[in-house]
């Protein structure tokens, strides 16, 4: 497949919204309306042009970015199809740092709005102009006006209609609020227009009054009209939109039905003509590069085809097949559409273009041809949920280290470690769903299947008194030389959190210091494993006295000395076992603190208090969360669930004892 000349200018769209909302199949809609695909895919058969990764297709659900491209009416505009799920918002983040727009998809159901106040912050932080599209008004359960005031609650951003919806017993058609005519839907083809239905004068009326005030807060002439009561012209209108949508002022609001296309065509309509060209994105984003090449990671692939396919918003510059940035020379240039891909010889500023084989480039990374570039990335989120895995076949340990290094590539917001203590290999992840998608990568692309289990709880002990001149004394003759150490040591608990510190107050060489070494290496070699069966933590240990034999003595029998010292003293310092517990930060809806405070409370949760969030209506709560063996899944179900409603800022670990 060769590339195929285009004249006309570029675009690129996020399709963003909550889980279930229908952004797959507004992206296949959109490709069906604008002639890309002759048919039309569903999520339920997993034939859609996005979602086509089989861990998608097996959940009926966006685990990934997918990409599209579609030309129209001389325009080449590229969809990125994102993720929905909590889980999965890193992606998404990661995707809308390159884009031109957003449409911002959701149901007509205002109890569900609250889920769009994460994505509406992300979008406004970083001033990306976005739409709304109220997908499923056929089965909308509240009124539409009641659904536009509801998503202003939580949009900083003020929402301006741009259709209403004709409905009688269900969804027939709208009218555009910019030029007043109304339009009938119909099955597989483009709106008709039809006589204004007069009883819905009022509500229309009042609706388009609603939107031209927003627009005369930023446009004085239109502010002027309305207060001597001229209505404006449709052209005036269309101009305000353009020019607000593009500078991130304003939020026009359309509504459709995806899967049956209904007011798609208007929305592309709407996207073509009134969201910002790249330049204005360029201008916003402050990129000063005007000629050199300029691109940005969004996203890392790993293809079994094509090995590690990287996917770049284009800044400045033309990037050509063969390009060298940050010392890397790219394999190969392609256009993706789901996982196909049409090889390319330059892409232009706007576009969004893979590139082949760019090794130790990550997603986020600035590419530049001499690499001092460096554009702002999105943030990277703390992962909360953990499972601890182990290969299936032992042999393929060798093969897990690389192979989870290629994961982490794909997606940022997975992490792993080795465990110090409990010696596992722990993954972690933003949820269960997230990490059963990795194991399921593991399995298909690096044949590597694995058994899982629940992290072993990563208990310590410590003690709560002192002791002072606890004795050991290690004397062994075999023949020859023996072995002689004699020590007396002083146990004290420190404060949670030092560790371990270990002193001698040795006067007149009664130990030699040789042989000191030999005590300290001792003392920790038992800590490591204290009575309770865990390594013993917060504990200061000093050699206040001993002895020794001039011939038996070595750094050997001083250690055994130390050791028998320590077996003896510490079960006298009254040892206890310590519990982690993890310290949350939870923003959540102030209607929703109550039930927050509940549900920790109801997990062996502490409540450190709760204030006022720099979220308008929201709270930040803040507790401990105990983590032991018994508590483990109440704690990564309350994980889950604030991660499925709610942001967790933070996740830090501690221990505390035991009460």
């Amino acid at each position: 497949m060769t590339e195929k000349v285009r004249s006309g200018s570029r675009m690129t769209v996020a399709i963003v919204g909550p889980y279930l909302s229908g952004k797959t199949t507004l992206l296949e809609s959109l490709l069906f309306v604008s002639g890309a695909i002759s048919r039309k895919g569903s999520v339920k058969d997993g034939n859609t042009v996005g979602d086509s990764a089989t861990e998608a297709r097996d959940r009926q659900m966006s685990v990934e970015v997918s990409v599209a491209s579609i030309e129209y009416d001389d325009i080449c505009c590229t969809f990125l199809d994102c993720p929905g799920s909590i889980e999965f918002v890193q992606e998404t983040h990661n995707a809308l740092i390159g884009v031109d727009a957003a449409v911002v998809v959701c149901e007509p159901n205002s109890d569900r709005v609250l889920t769009l106040a994460p994505l509406f912050k992300f979008l406004d932080n970083w001033e990306i102009p976005h739409l709304v599209f109220i997908n499923k008004m056929d089965r909308a359960s509240t009124n539409f006006m009641d659904v536009l005031h509801a998503l202003k609650s939580v949009s900083s951003r003020p929402l301006v209609p741009h259709q209403y919806p004709i409905a009688q017993a269900e969804l027939s058609g709208f009218i555009d609020l910019v030029s007043e005519q109304a339009y009938q839907y119909h099955p597989g083809a483009a709106a008709d227009p039809i006589p204004f239905p007069e009883a819905l004068k009022e509500q229309e009326q009042a609706a388009r009054a609603e939107m031209l005030e927003e627009l005369a807060n930023f446009d004085d002439h239109l502010l002027e009209e309305l207060l001597e009561e001229i209505n404006p012209s449709p052209e005036e209108i269309l101009q305000d939109l353009k020019l607000e949508l593009g500078a991130d002022l304003v939020v026009p609001v359309l509504l459709g039905v995806a899967e049956q296309d209904y007011g798609v065509r208007h929305l592309l309509a709407a996207l073509l003509r009134e969201a910002p060209e790249p330049e204005t994105t360029v201008q916003r984003r402050k990129i000063i590069h005007p000629d050199a090449p300029l691109a940005q990671v969004l996203k890392t692939y790993f293809t079994p085809q094509g090995g590690k396919m990287s996917l770049v918003r284009v800044w400045q510059g033309k990037l050509t097949d063969g390009i060298v940035l940050n010392g890397v020379r790219a394999g190969g240039l392609y256009r993706l559409m789901g996982q196909q891909q049409q090889p390319l010889h330059q892409a232009l500023s706007g576009e969004i273009v893979a590139l082949s084989r760019l090794e130790g480039i990550k997603t986020g990374d600035t590419l530049s041809a001499d690499g001092l570039a460096a554009l702002p990335k999105a943030e990277h989120l703390p992962p909360v949920y953990a499972l601890a895995i182990a290969p299936e076949k032992r042999n393929d340990e060798v093969k897990l280290s690389s192979a989870i290094a290629k994961l982490l590539e794909e997606d940022p917001s997975l992490a792993w470690e080795q465990h110090g203590d409990t010696h596992e290999v722990i993954l972690w992840g933003q949820g269960e769903i997230h990490l059963q998608v990795a194991l399921d990568r593991l399995r298909r692309k690096y044949n590597l299947p694995m058994t899982t289990h629940a992290p072993q709880v990563p208990y310590k002990e410590t003690i709560r008194k002192s002791i002072s001149s606890i004795h050991g004394r290690y004397k062994h003759q075999s023949g020859g030389h023996g072995q002689f150490g004699d020590v007396y040591l002083e146990i004290k608990p420190l404060p949670r959190g030092t560790g371990f510190n270990f002193n001698d107050t040795i006067v007149g060489g009664v130990v030699p210091k040789q042989y000191i070494p030999g005590v300290e290496m001792g003392v920790r070699e038992f800590l490591a494993h204290g009575p309770l069966g865990f390594p013993v933590v917060d504990v200061a240990v000093t050699l206040t006295n001993g002895s020794y034999h001039t011939v038996d003595s070595s750094e050997q029998a001083f250690k055994q000395a130390a050791r028998i010292a320590m077996q003896t003293g510490i079960p006298q310092c009254e040892p206890t076992l310590l519990e982690p517990i993890a310290h949350l930060e939870v923003t959540t809806p102030s209607e929703f603190t109550s039930k927050v405070l509940q549900l920790l409370s109801g997990r062996r949760g502490q409540i450190l208090g709760y204030q006022g969030s720099d979220w308008t209506g929201w709270d930040k709560v803040t507790a401990y969360l105990l983590s032991s063996r018994n508590a483990k899944l109440h704690c990564g179900t309350a994980i889950a669930y604030f991660r499925r409603w709610l942001i967790p800022l933070a996740v830090r670990p501690f221990s505390r004892s035991t009460r």
